[in-house]
Protein backbone atom coordinates (compact mmCIF):
# COMPACT_ATOMS: atom_id res chain seq x y z
CA UNK A 1 0.00 0.00 0.00
CA UNK A 2 2.91 2.53 1.21
CA UNK A 3 4.50 1.48 -2.07
CA UNK A 4 1.59 2.11 -4.22
CA UNK A 5 1.15 6.16 -2.68
CA UNK A 6 4.77 6.56 -3.03
CA UNK A 7 4.21 5.75 -6.94
CA UNK A 8 1.17 7.76 -6.82
CA UNK A 9 2.75 10.72 -4.94
CA UNK A 10 5.49 10.57 -7.64
CA UNK A 11 3.22 10.54 -10.89
CA UNK A 12 1.16 13.21 -9.46
CA UNK A 13 3.80 15.72 -8.99
CA UNK A 14 5.15 15.07 -12.44
CA UNK A 15 1.82 16.13 -13.53
CA UNK A 16 1.75 18.98 -11.97
CA UNK A 17 5.25 20.23 -12.93
CA UNK A 18 4.46 19.53 -16.56
CA UNK A 19 2.28 22.41 -16.94
CA UNK A 20 4.93 24.64 -17.09
CA UNK A 21 6.49 25.44 -20.68
CA UNK A 22 10.08 26.81 -21.20
CA UNK A 23 10.01 29.00 -24.69
CA UNK A 24 7.84 31.99 -26.12
CA UNK A 25 4.33 31.60 -25.74
CA UNK A 26 2.63 32.39 -29.23
CA UNK A 27 0.68 35.19 -30.36
CA UNK A 28 -1.01 35.64 -33.73
CA UNK A 29 0.20 37.97 -36.14
CA UNK A 30 -2.23 41.02 -35.62
CA UNK A 31 -3.68 41.87 -38.73
CA UNK A 32 -2.49 44.65 -41.27
CA UNK A 33 -4.26 48.12 -40.81
CA UNK A 34 -5.82 48.64 -44.02
CA UNK A 35 -9.37 49.22 -44.95
CA UNK A 36 -9.05 49.23 -48.98
CA UNK A 37 -6.83 46.88 -51.45
CA UNK A 38 -6.22 50.01 -53.38
CA UNK A 39 -4.40 53.85 -52.23
CA UNK A 40 -7.40 55.23 -54.15
CA UNK A 41 -11.31 54.92 -53.52
CA UNK A 42 -12.05 52.31 -56.28
CA UNK A 43 -15.16 52.03 -58.80
CA UNK A 44 -18.45 50.18 -57.16
CA UNK A 45 -19.03 48.95 -60.27
CA UNK A 46 -17.77 48.31 -63.80
CA UNK A 47 -17.95 49.45 -67.52
CA UNK A 48 -20.72 48.08 -69.11
CA UNK A 49 -20.82 46.76 -72.96
CA UNK A 50 -24.74 46.73 -73.93
CA UNK A 51 -26.23 44.47 -76.30
CA UNK A 52 -22.83 42.00 -76.24
CA UNK A 53 -22.90 38.92 -73.88
CA UNK A 54 -20.34 39.02 -70.48
CA UNK A 55 -21.16 42.48 -71.48
CA UNK A 56 -23.33 43.88 -68.06
CA UNK A 57 -21.46 45.86 -65.23
CA UNK A 58 -20.37 44.11 -62.22
CA UNK A 59 -21.02 45.75 -58.92
CA UNK A 60 -18.69 45.03 -56.16
CA UNK A 61 -19.98 44.41 -52.98
CA UNK A 62 -17.82 44.93 -49.77
CA UNK A 63 -18.32 42.69 -47.35
CA UNK A 64 -20.56 39.70 -49.04
CA UNK A 65 -19.91 36.38 -47.74
CA UNK A 66 -18.22 33.52 -50.27
CA UNK A 67 -20.03 30.26 -50.69
CA UNK A 68 -18.38 27.30 -51.05
CA UNK A 69 -19.80 26.56 -54.32
CA UNK A 70 -19.40 29.59 -55.89
CA UNK A 71 -18.82 28.18 -59.19
CA UNK A 72 -22.76 28.54 -59.20
CA UNK A 73 -22.51 32.37 -59.90
CA UNK A 74 -22.05 31.41 -63.69
CA UNK A 75 -25.39 30.08 -63.75
CA UNK A 76 -23.91 27.29 -65.90
CA UNK A 77 -25.67 23.27 -64.67
CA UNK A 78 -23.21 22.25 -67.15
CA UNK A 79 -20.40 23.66 -65.30
CA UNK A 80 -22.02 22.46 -61.88
CA UNK A 81 -21.94 18.89 -63.21
CA UNK A 82 -17.95 18.78 -64.54
CA UNK A 83 -17.24 20.78 -60.52
CA UNK A 84 -18.83 17.69 -59.07
CA UNK A 85 -17.59 14.71 -61.15
CA UNK A 86 -13.88 16.52 -60.68
CA UNK A 87 -14.88 16.92 -56.67
CA UNK A 88 -15.46 13.18 -56.47
CA UNK A 89 -12.88 11.85 -58.66
CA UNK A 90 -9.46 14.05 -58.75
CA UNK A 91 -6.84 11.74 -56.97
CA UNK A 92 -5.70 15.25 -55.28
CA UNK A 93 -8.56 15.72 -53.22
CA UNK A 94 -7.81 11.99 -51.43
CA UNK A 95 -4.44 12.72 -51.23
CA UNK A 96 -4.37 16.03 -49.11
CA UNK A 97 -7.40 14.52 -47.01
CA UNK A 98 -4.98 11.82 -46.51
CA UNK A 99 -2.10 14.08 -45.28
CA UNK A 100 -3.97 15.66 -42.88
CA UNK A 101 -5.21 12.21 -41.19
CA UNK A 102 -1.52 11.41 -41.05
CA UNK A 103 -0.29 14.61 -39.66
CA UNK A 104 -3.34 14.38 -36.78
CA UNK A 105 -2.12 11.05 -36.49
CA UNK A 106 1.16 12.24 -35.81
CA UNK A 107 0.29 14.56 -33.17
CA UNK A 108 -2.17 11.74 -31.28
CA UNK A 109 1.38 9.70 -30.72
CA UNK A 110 3.29 12.47 -29.40
CA UNK A 111 0.78 12.83 -26.92
CA UNK A 112 1.32 9.59 -25.57
CA UNK A 113 4.44 10.57 -23.81
CA UNK A 114 2.18 12.55 -21.66
CA UNK A 115 1.38 9.22 -20.10
CA UNK A 116 3.76 6.52 -18.68
CA UNK A 117 4.33 3.72 -20.65
CA UNK A 118 3.79 0.06 -19.08
CA UNK A 119 4.82 -3.26 -20.40
CA UNK A 120 4.69 -6.18 -19.49
CA UNK A 121 7.17 -9.21 -19.34
CA UNK A 122 6.99 -13.00 -19.18
CA UNK A 123 10.20 -14.75 -19.13
CA UNK A 124 9.75 -18.90 -18.73
CA UNK A 125 12.69 -20.56 -18.21
CA UNK A 126 13.23 -24.67 -18.76
CA UNK A 127 17.32 -25.45 -17.79
CA UNK A 128 19.35 -28.04 -17.34
CA UNK A 129 22.23 -28.17 -14.68
CA UNK A 130 25.56 -30.71 -15.19
CA UNK A 131 24.92 -33.35 -12.03
CA UNK A 132 27.58 -33.98 -11.28
CA UNK A 133 28.73 -30.26 -10.51
CA UNK A 134 26.04 -30.31 -7.61
CA UNK A 135 22.25 -28.62 -7.89
CA UNK A 136 21.76 -25.49 -6.84
CA UNK A 137 18.59 -24.52 -9.00
CA UNK A 138 15.78 -22.69 -7.05
CA UNK A 139 12.97 -25.72 -5.73
CA UNK A 140 15.43 -28.36 -6.35
CA UNK A 141 16.02 -28.79 -2.38
CA UNK A 142 12.45 -29.02 -1.83
CA UNK A 143 12.17 -32.50 -3.58
CA UNK A 144 14.50 -34.22 -1.21
CA UNK A 145 17.83 -33.39 -2.62
CA UNK A 146 21.24 -32.44 -0.13
CA UNK A 147 23.49 -29.68 -1.63
CA UNK A 148 26.13 -30.75 0.81
CA UNK A 149 26.36 -34.63 -0.20
CA UNK A 150 25.28 -34.33 -3.25
CA UNK A 151 22.85 -37.27 -2.30
CA UNK A 152 18.99 -37.97 -2.26
CA UNK A 153 17.71 -39.45 1.07
CA UNK A 154 17.26 -42.82 -0.48
CA UNK A 155 19.95 -43.28 -2.89
CA UNK A 156 23.49 -42.79 -4.11
CA UNK A 157 25.60 -39.93 -4.71
CA UNK A 158 23.22 -37.93 -6.95
CA UNK A 159 25.33 -37.15 -10.59
CA UNK A 160 22.76 -37.30 -12.94
CA UNK A 161 22.19 -34.07 -14.91
CA UNK A 162 19.02 -31.83 -13.25
CA UNK A 163 16.33 -30.12 -15.37
CA UNK A 164 14.23 -27.47 -13.35
CA UNK A 165 11.62 -24.82 -14.19
CA UNK A 166 11.95 -21.00 -13.55
CA UNK A 167 9.37 -18.63 -14.25
CA UNK A 168 9.79 -14.72 -14.06
CA UNK A 169 6.58 -12.67 -14.54
CA UNK A 170 6.82 -8.62 -13.90
CA UNK A 171 4.85 -5.23 -15.49
CA UNK A 172 7.23 -2.13 -15.52
CA UNK A 173 6.65 1.90 -15.48
CA UNK A 174 8.48 4.50 -16.75
CA UNK A 175 7.37 8.07 -16.78
CA UNK A 176 9.40 10.86 -18.18
CA UNK A 177 8.11 14.08 -16.54
CA UNK A 178 7.83 17.15 -18.45
CA UNK A 179 9.15 19.29 -16.36
CA UNK A 180 9.73 21.95 -18.81
CA UNK A 181 7.21 21.54 -21.63
CA UNK A 182 9.44 20.39 -23.87
CA UNK A 183 6.76 17.55 -24.86
CA UNK A 184 3.92 20.28 -24.61
CA UNK A 185 5.96 22.27 -27.12
CA UNK A 186 6.51 19.38 -29.39
CA UNK A 187 2.59 18.52 -29.50
CA UNK A 188 2.01 22.25 -29.80
CA UNK A 189 4.58 21.95 -32.86
CA UNK A 190 2.73 19.24 -34.63
CA UNK A 191 -1.14 20.19 -33.60
CA UNK A 192 0.42 23.51 -35.34
CA UNK A 193 1.83 21.73 -38.67
CA UNK A 194 -1.49 19.49 -38.84
CA UNK A 195 -3.57 22.94 -39.00
CA UNK A 196 -1.69 23.90 -42.02
CA UNK A 197 -2.04 20.48 -43.39
CA UNK A 198 -5.77 21.38 -43.05
CA UNK A 199 -5.33 24.32 -44.78
CA UNK A 200 -3.41 22.86 -47.75
CA UNK A 201 -6.21 20.41 -48.17
CA UNK A 202 -8.58 23.33 -48.82
CA UNK A 203 -6.57 25.10 -50.83
CA UNK A 204 -6.47 22.01 -53.06
CA UNK A 205 -10.39 22.18 -53.15
CA UNK A 206 -10.59 25.58 -54.48
CA UNK A 207 -7.31 25.04 -56.45
CA UNK A 208 -9.25 22.05 -58.10
CA UNK A 209 -12.76 24.11 -58.44
CA UNK A 210 -10.92 27.12 -59.88
CA UNK A 211 -8.61 24.83 -62.47
CA UNK A 212 -11.76 23.35 -63.66
CA UNK A 213 -13.65 26.36 -64.11
CA UNK A 214 -10.89 27.89 -65.98
CA UNK A 215 -10.69 25.17 -68.13
CA UNK A 216 -14.40 25.58 -69.43
CA UNK A 217 -13.80 29.25 -69.74
CA UNK A 218 -10.78 28.45 -71.95
CA UNK A 219 -12.63 25.43 -73.99
CA UNK A 220 -15.89 28.16 -74.71
CA UNK A 221 -13.68 30.90 -75.85
CA UNK A 222 -11.59 28.58 -77.93
CA UNK A 223 -14.33 27.46 -79.45
CA UNK A 224 -15.51 30.28 -80.30
CA UNK A 225 -12.02 31.91 -81.48
CA UNK A 226 -11.70 29.10 -83.86
CA UNK A 227 -14.93 29.20 -85.14
CA UNK A 228 -14.41 33.14 -86.16
CA UNK A 229 -10.89 32.55 -87.26
CA UNK A 230 -12.03 29.79 -90.11
CA UNK A 231 -14.83 32.03 -91.32
CA UNK A 232 -12.15 34.99 -91.68
CA UNK A 233 -10.03 31.73 -93.26
CA UNK A 234 -12.60 31.49 -95.45
CA UNK A 235 -13.29 34.68 -96.30
CA UNK A 236 -9.52 35.41 -96.71
CA UNK A 237 -9.27 32.44 -99.35
CA UNK A 238 -12.46 33.93 -101.31
CA UNK A 239 -10.74 37.35 -101.72
CA UNK A 240 -7.91 35.05 -103.32
CA UNK A 241 -9.88 33.91 -105.78
CA UNK A 242 -11.33 36.71 -107.08
CA UNK A 243 -7.81 38.84 -106.80
CA UNK A 244 -6.31 35.43 -109.27
CA UNK A 245 -9.48 36.11 -111.60
CA UNK A 246 -8.73 39.22 -111.93
CA UNK A 247 -5.04 39.15 -111.71
CA UNK A 248 -5.38 36.83 -115.19
CA UNK A 249 -7.40 39.26 -116.60
CA UNK A 250 -4.98 42.03 -115.87
CA UNK A 251 -7.26 44.15 -113.79
CA UNK A 252 -4.72 43.77 -110.91
CA UNK A 253 -0.79 43.52 -110.49
CA UNK A 254 1.39 40.70 -108.84
CA UNK A 255 1.47 42.84 -105.71
CA UNK A 256 -2.03 42.84 -105.41
CA UNK A 257 -2.34 38.80 -105.08
CA UNK A 258 0.63 38.75 -103.38
CA UNK A 259 -0.79 40.66 -100.54
CA UNK A 260 -3.62 38.64 -100.55
CA UNK A 261 -1.55 35.14 -100.46
CA UNK A 262 -0.02 36.80 -97.59
CA UNK A 263 -3.42 37.92 -95.64
CA UNK A 264 -4.49 34.80 -96.49
CA UNK A 265 -1.08 32.38 -95.11
CA UNK A 266 -1.48 34.50 -91.81
CA UNK A 267 -4.92 33.72 -91.43
CA UNK A 268 -3.96 29.87 -91.45
CA UNK A 269 -0.83 30.67 -89.27
CA UNK A 270 -3.51 31.76 -86.57
CA UNK A 271 -5.55 28.20 -86.53
CA UNK A 272 -3.24 25.33 -85.54
CA UNK A 273 -2.05 27.22 -82.18
CA UNK A 274 -5.57 27.54 -81.44
CA UNK A 275 -6.59 24.06 -82.15
CA UNK A 276 -3.84 22.88 -80.14
CA UNK A 277 -4.87 24.76 -77.01
CA UNK A 278 -8.42 23.55 -77.24
CA UNK A 279 -6.87 19.90 -77.47
CA UNK A 280 -4.80 20.60 -74.81
CA UNK A 281 -7.92 21.98 -72.67
CA UNK A 282 -9.45 19.15 -73.26
CA UNK A 283 -6.89 16.95 -71.80
CA UNK A 284 -6.68 19.38 -68.94
CA UNK A 285 -10.50 18.57 -68.42
CA UNK A 286 -9.84 14.64 -68.64
CA UNK A 287 -7.39 15.16 -66.02
CA UNK A 288 -8.87 17.61 -63.21
CA UNK A 289 -12.36 14.87 -63.27
CA UNK A 290 -9.51 11.95 -62.56
CA UNK A 291 -9.93 10.93 -66.05
CA UNK A 292 -6.82 9.50 -68.60
CA UNK A 293 -6.34 11.37 -72.11
CA UNK A 294 -8.22 8.18 -73.95
CA UNK A 295 -10.83 9.06 -71.65
CA UNK A 296 -14.33 11.09 -73.30
CA UNK A 297 -15.45 13.24 -71.24
CA UNK A 298 -19.44 14.18 -73.24
CA UNK A 299 -19.33 17.61 -72.48
CA UNK A 300 -18.25 20.83 -74.43
CA UNK A 301 -18.76 24.55 -73.58
CA UNK A 302 -19.12 27.79 -75.85
CA UNK A 303 -19.88 31.27 -74.49
CA UNK A 304 -23.40 31.19 -74.26
CA UNK A 305 -23.31 28.39 -71.18
CA UNK A 306 -21.82 30.61 -69.04
CA UNK A 307 -23.64 33.90 -67.48
CA UNK A 308 -21.24 36.51 -65.57
CA UNK A 309 -21.80 37.41 -62.13
CA UNK A 310 -23.51 40.48 -61.59
CA UNK A 311 -22.61 41.00 -57.85
CA UNK A 312 -19.00 40.81 -56.91
CA UNK A 313 -17.98 39.59 -53.60
CA UNK A 314 -15.41 41.98 -51.82
CA UNK A 315 -14.50 40.69 -48.42
CA UNK A 316 -12.90 43.31 -45.93
CA UNK A 317 -8.97 43.63 -45.28
CA UNK A 318 -9.69 42.45 -41.52
CA UNK A 319 -11.32 39.28 -43.14
CA UNK A 320 -9.09 37.91 -45.79
CA UNK A 321 -6.37 36.86 -43.65
CA UNK A 322 -8.94 34.43 -42.23
CA UNK A 323 -10.00 33.36 -45.21
CA UNK A 324 -7.02 33.04 -47.56
CA UNK A 325 -5.77 28.87 -46.73
CA UNK A 326 -1.83 29.98 -48.03
CA UNK A 327 -1.74 32.95 -45.14
CA UNK A 328 -3.96 30.79 -42.61
CA UNK A 329 -1.21 27.74 -43.00
CA UNK A 330 1.45 30.29 -43.02
CA UNK A 331 0.53 31.63 -39.43
CA UNK A 332 0.76 27.79 -38.55
CA UNK A 333 4.00 26.94 -39.91
CA UNK A 334 4.56 30.20 -38.07
CA UNK A 335 3.05 28.94 -34.42
CA UNK A 336 4.78 25.68 -35.33
CA UNK A 337 8.43 27.00 -35.64
CA UNK A 338 7.49 29.20 -32.07
CA UNK A 339 6.69 26.23 -30.12
CA UNK A 340 10.16 24.37 -31.56
CA UNK A 341 12.44 27.19 -29.65
CA UNK A 342 10.20 26.01 -26.62
CA UNK A 343 11.11 22.65 -27.52
CA UNK A 344 14.91 23.39 -28.34
CA UNK A 345 15.24 25.38 -24.91
CA UNK A 346 13.88 22.37 -22.63
CA UNK A 347 16.37 19.78 -24.62
CA UNK A 348 19.31 22.10 -22.53
CA UNK A 349 17.34 21.30 -19.47
CA UNK A 350 17.98 18.58 -17.11
CA UNK A 351 15.14 15.46 -17.98
CA UNK A 352 13.38 14.02 -14.84
CA UNK A 353 12.58 10.23 -15.46
CA UNK A 354 10.38 7.66 -13.01
CA UNK A 355 10.41 3.99 -13.27
CA UNK A 356 9.02 1.19 -11.26
CA UNK A 357 8.58 -2.57 -12.01
CA UNK A 358 6.71 -5.15 -9.96
CA UNK A 359 6.71 -8.74 -10.73
CA UNK A 360 7.56 -12.60 -8.79
CA UNK A 361 9.79 -15.66 -9.46
CA UNK A 362 9.41 -18.99 -8.49
CA UNK A 363 10.03 -22.25 -10.22
CA UNK A 364 5.94 -22.68 -10.49
CA UNK A 365 3.83 -20.43 -12.28
CA UNK A 366 1.29 -20.57 -9.27
CA UNK A 367 3.82 -19.52 -6.51
CA UNK A 368 4.64 -16.37 -8.75
CA UNK A 369 2.94 -14.24 -6.41
CA UNK A 370 3.17 -16.87 -3.17
CA UNK A 371 5.14 -15.50 -0.08
CA UNK A 372 9.02 -15.25 -0.90
CA UNK A 373 8.60 -14.88 -4.71
CA UNK A 374 7.10 -11.34 -5.88
CA UNK A 375 9.70 -7.87 -6.25
CA UNK A 376 9.47 -4.51 -6.73
CA UNK A 377 11.50 -1.59 -7.55
CA UNK A 378 11.03 2.51 -7.69
CA UNK A 379 13.69 4.17 -9.25
CA UNK A 380 13.81 8.20 -9.97
CA UNK A 381 16.72 9.39 -12.38
CA UNK A 382 17.44 13.15 -13.24
CA UNK A 383 20.17 13.96 -16.40
CA UNK A 384 21.27 16.69 -17.91
CA UNK A 385 23.84 17.22 -20.91
CA UNK A 386 27.04 18.86 -18.77
CA UNK A 387 29.10 19.54 -22.47
CA UNK A 388 28.47 18.67 -25.82
CA UNK A 389 30.31 20.39 -28.31
CA UNK A 390 27.62 23.33 -28.52
CA UNK A 391 25.20 20.58 -29.87
CA UNK A 392 22.43 22.33 -28.11
CA UNK A 393 23.09 25.26 -27.95
CA UNK A 394 23.59 25.78 -31.43
CA UNK A 395 20.07 23.66 -32.13
CA UNK A 396 18.55 26.42 -29.69
CA UNK A 397 19.93 29.29 -31.96
CA UNK A 398 18.57 27.36 -35.35
CA UNK A 399 15.29 26.89 -33.67
CA UNK A 400 15.33 30.87 -33.25
CA UNK A 401 16.48 31.94 -36.90
CA UNK A 402 13.53 29.22 -37.99
CA UNK A 403 11.10 31.68 -36.39
CA UNK A 404 12.57 34.69 -38.05
CA UNK A 405 12.27 32.85 -41.38
CA UNK A 406 8.60 31.90 -40.29
CA UNK A 407 7.87 35.65 -39.04
CA UNK A 408 9.78 36.73 -43.00
CA UNK A 409 7.18 33.92 -44.91
CA UNK A 410 4.50 34.61 -43.06
CA UNK A 411 4.39 38.73 -44.34
CA UNK A 412 5.35 37.38 -47.63
CA UNK A 413 2.12 35.40 -47.55
CA UNK A 414 0.42 37.86 -46.53
CA UNK A 415 1.71 41.12 -48.92
CA UNK A 416 1.10 38.70 -52.01
CA UNK A 417 -3.00 37.66 -50.61
CA UNK A 418 -3.26 41.03 -50.45
CA UNK A 419 -1.65 41.70 -53.94
CA UNK A 420 -3.78 38.80 -55.53
CA UNK A 421 -7.00 40.72 -54.38
CA UNK A 422 -5.93 44.22 -55.31
CA UNK A 423 -4.41 43.08 -59.59
CA UNK A 424 -7.67 40.81 -59.75
CA UNK A 425 -9.87 43.85 -59.06
CA UNK A 426 -8.24 46.44 -61.12
CA UNK A 427 -8.08 43.48 -63.92
CA UNK A 428 -11.85 42.82 -63.52
CA UNK A 429 -12.18 47.05 -64.25
CA UNK A 430 -9.42 47.22 -67.19
CA UNK A 431 -10.82 44.28 -68.63
CA UNK A 432 -14.57 45.28 -68.60
CA UNK A 433 -13.23 48.38 -70.61
CA UNK A 434 -11.55 46.35 -72.52
CA UNK A 435 -14.72 44.20 -73.46
CA UNK A 436 -16.43 47.38 -73.67
CA UNK A 437 -14.00 49.27 -76.61
CA UNK A 438 -13.65 45.83 -77.95
CA UNK A 439 -17.80 45.48 -78.34
CA UNK A 440 -17.25 49.09 -79.47
CA UNK A 441 -14.89 48.38 -82.24
CA UNK A 442 -16.78 45.18 -83.49
CA UNK A 443 -19.91 47.13 -84.08
CA UNK A 444 -18.24 49.56 -85.93
CA UNK A 445 -16.82 46.93 -88.29
CA UNK A 446 -20.56 45.45 -88.40
CA UNK A 447 -21.76 48.75 -89.78
CA UNK A 448 -18.27 49.31 -92.28
CA UNK A 449 -19.62 45.93 -93.34
CA UNK A 450 -23.18 46.72 -93.77
CA UNK A 451 -22.52 49.77 -95.42
CA UNK A 452 -19.67 48.03 -97.58
CA UNK A 453 -22.31 45.17 -98.32
CA UNK A 454 -24.99 47.67 -99.76
CA UNK A 455 -22.84 49.38 -102.00
CA UNK A 456 -21.46 46.07 -103.49
CA UNK A 457 -25.72 45.60 -104.04
CA UNK A 458 -25.84 48.75 -105.60
CA UNK A 459 -22.50 48.30 -107.79
CA UNK A 460 -20.69 51.09 -106.06
CA UNK A 461 -17.52 48.62 -104.82
CA UNK A 462 -16.57 45.96 -105.97
CA UNK A 463 -16.54 42.04 -104.13
CA UNK A 464 -12.99 42.31 -102.94
CA UNK A 465 -14.09 45.59 -100.62
CA UNK A 466 -16.85 43.48 -99.31
CA UNK A 467 -14.11 40.66 -98.26
CA UNK A 468 -12.27 42.94 -97.05
CA UNK A 469 -15.01 44.70 -94.33
CA UNK A 470 -16.19 41.21 -93.49
CA UNK A 471 -12.30 39.96 -92.55
CA UNK A 472 -11.92 43.24 -90.40
CA UNK A 473 -15.35 42.35 -88.86
CA UNK A 474 -14.08 38.72 -88.13
CA UNK A 475 -11.03 40.04 -86.89
CA UNK A 476 -13.38 42.29 -84.31
CA UNK A 477 -15.11 39.37 -83.13
CA UNK A 478 -12.36 37.59 -82.53
CA UNK A 479 -10.54 40.47 -80.17
CA UNK A 480 -14.47 40.85 -78.21
CA UNK A 481 -14.41 36.67 -77.74
CA UNK A 482 -11.08 37.30 -76.18
CA UNK A 483 -12.38 40.28 -73.88
CA UNK A 484 -15.42 38.24 -73.15
CA UNK A 485 -13.10 35.20 -71.36
CA UNK A 486 -11.05 38.05 -69.38
CA UNK A 487 -14.05 38.86 -67.94
CA UNK A 488 -15.41 35.62 -67.15
CA UNK A 489 -11.57 34.99 -65.70
CA UNK A 490 -11.24 37.67 -63.54
CA UNK A 491 -15.05 36.61 -61.77
CA UNK A 492 -13.22 33.44 -61.20
CA UNK A 493 -9.83 34.28 -60.06
CA UNK A 494 -11.36 36.82 -57.67
CA UNK A 495 -13.32 33.94 -56.07
CA UNK A 496 -9.86 32.15 -56.04
CA UNK A 497 -8.14 35.23 -54.37
CA UNK A 498 -10.92 35.92 -51.81
CA UNK A 499 -10.31 32.05 -50.34
CA UNK A 500 -12.76 30.31 -52.14
CA UNK A 501 -15.24 29.95 -49.41
CA UNK A 502 -13.81 26.76 -47.82
CA UNK A 503 -15.37 28.03 -44.83
CA UNK A 504 -19.00 27.40 -45.40
CA UNK A 505 -18.07 23.97 -46.80
CA UNK A 506 -20.59 21.25 -45.26
CA UNK A 507 -19.52 17.59 -44.85
CA UNK A 508 -21.79 16.60 -47.62
CA UNK A 509 -19.99 19.03 -49.98
CA UNK A 510 -17.26 16.32 -50.69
Amino acid sequence: MARASALTLVLTAGLLASGCAVGPNFKRPAPPQTTTYSPKPMPDTTASAPAVAAGDPERFVMGRDIPFAWWKAFHSPKLDALVDKALASNPSLPAAIAALKQAHEQTAAQRGYFYPTIGADFQPTRQQLAGNAGGNAPGIQGNGFDITTNQTPNGPPFNMPIVYNFYTAQVGLSYTIDVFGQNRRQVESLKAQEQAMRFQMEATYITLTTNVVSAAIQEASLESEIKATKAYITEAQEGLDILKAQYANGYVMRLDLANQEAALAQAKALLPPLQKQLEQTHDLIRALVGGLPSDDVDMTFDMDDLTLPKDLPVSLPVNLINQRPDVRAAEEQLHSANAQVGVAIANRLPQFTVSAAYGGVASEVSQLFAPGGPFWNLIGDASATVFDGGTLQHRQRAAEQGLVQARAQYKQTLITAFQNVADTLHAIQSDADGLAAAAEAETAAKVALDVTDRQYQLGYCNYLALLQARQTYEQAEIVRIAAQTNRFGDAATLFQALGGGWWNRTTGQS
